[in-house]
C-alpha cells in the first residue's frame, strides 16, 4: 500500500510556462477572507470606508519582506555564504513572526498618518489574522513542510483524521520515507478555536486593545507547543528554538500591557460603533 501513496501536486494550475502553486492560492484566499471579515467589522464600527483596502496595499508586501528578513537573520550562516539566495523567496524561507512584526509596525504608522486608533485597527484585524494563519498552514500541508517528528501510521489513524491527510504526511526526508506529526493540523485547529474565541469576545464589547492582545496570547501558547514538535525550527542555540522563545516573550509582554493599560485607565470599552 505504501508504494501507491502519491503526494498532492503542489502546483494547482499550469498555464504554459506559468505555474500557480496551491500555497499561493491558499495564502491569497486567506488574505481575501481576512479582508472581508475585517472590512465588515470596520463598517460596523464606523471606520473610514476602504480603510483595510488602503492598509493592505502597504501591509502585505511589507509583511512578506519582513518575514523574509526575519528568516534570513536566523539562517545567516547560510545566507552570508550565499547572498544571491537572499532574494530567492520562491525557494521557501519566510517566517510568520517576521510577517507579524512588519504588519503591526505598518499598521501603527498607518494609523498615526490617518489620525486613527492603532489599537482599534488591530482589534478589528485580530480575527482576520488568525483566520489567515489557520488557512495558511494548509499550504504547508500541500508542500509537505513544517511537519513534526516521525510517527507511525497507527498513531495518525488514532487521531481519527482522514486518509488523505495521513497519506500526505508520508514524506521523504533525505531519501527515506516515513510518517510525520501533522503539526500543520495541530496549529490550524488551535487557530480555528482561537478564531471562534475572538469572534465570541468581540460580541461582548471587550476593552480596547484586548482583542488583539488575546490573539497574541492565544496564538503564542499554541505556537510554543507546536514548535516543540517541529523538525525545521529556526534555532537561537542548539537547544533553544526562536519561535518558542519569542512566543513566551509575547505572552509575558501581552499580559504586562493588559495589566498596565487597565491600571492606567487606558482600556476603555467600545461603547458604540462611533468610538474612535
Amino acid at each position: 500500500m505504501l508504494g501507491t501513496i502519491q503526494p498532492i501536486d503542489p502546483i494547482a494550475i499550469s498555464l504554459g510556462p506559468v505555474n500557480i502553486a496551491w500555497y499561493g492560492l491558499i495564502i491569497g484566499t486567506g488574505i481575501i477572507l481576512g479582508y472581508i471579515l475585517a472590512n465588515r467589522e470596520a463598517d460596523r464600527l464606523g471606520m473610514p470606508k476602504d480603510l483595510f483596502a488602503d492598509l493592505l496595499i502597504w501591509a502585505v508586501p511589507i509583511a512578506i519582506i519582513s518575514a523574509r528578513i526575519y528568516y534570513v537573520i536566523f539562517q545567516w550562516d547560510f545566507y552570508s555564504q550565499n547572498p544571491e539566495a537572499i532574494i530567492q523567496i520562491w525557494n521557501g524561507g519566510i517566517a510568520i513572526h517576521g510577517a507579524l512584526i512588519g504588519a503591526v509596525a505598518t499598521t501603527v504608522i498607518f494609523a498615526r498618518r490617518k489620525g486613527l486608533s492603532a489599537w482599534k485597527i488591530v482589534d478589528i484585524a485580530a480575527p482576520s489574522i488568525i483566520l489567515g494563519q489557520m488557512l495558511g498552514r494548509w499550504g504547508n500541508f500541500i508542500n509537505q513542510e513544517a511537519h513534526g517528528g516521525e510517527v507511525s501510521r497507527a498513531f495518525l489513524e488514532g487521531l481519527f483524521i482522514p486518509d488523505w491527510i495521513i497519506d500526505q504526511m508520508y514524506i521523504g526526508v533525505n531519501g527515506t520515507f516515513a510518517y510525520y506529526h501533522p503539526t500543520f493540523l495541530y496549529e490550524s485547529i488551535w487557530n480555528l478555536a482561537g478564531l471562534l474565541l475572538l469572534l465570541a469576545l468581540r460580541k461582548v464589547n471587550p476593552l480596547r486593545g484586548e482583542l488583539f492582545l488575546t490573539y497574541v496570547i492565544w496564538y503564542s501558547i499554541g505556537r510554543a507547543f507546536v514548535e516543540g514538535l517541529r523538525t525545521d525550527s529556526l534555532m537561537l542555540t542548539e537547544t533553544i528554538r526562536v519561535a518558542q522563545m519569542l512566543s513566551f516573550a509575547l505572552i509575558a509582554a501581552a499580559l504586562i500591557v493588559i495589566i498596565y493599560r487597565r491600571k492606567k485607565g487606558l482600556s476603555t470599552r467600545y461603547a458604540d460603533k462611533l468610538n474612535s
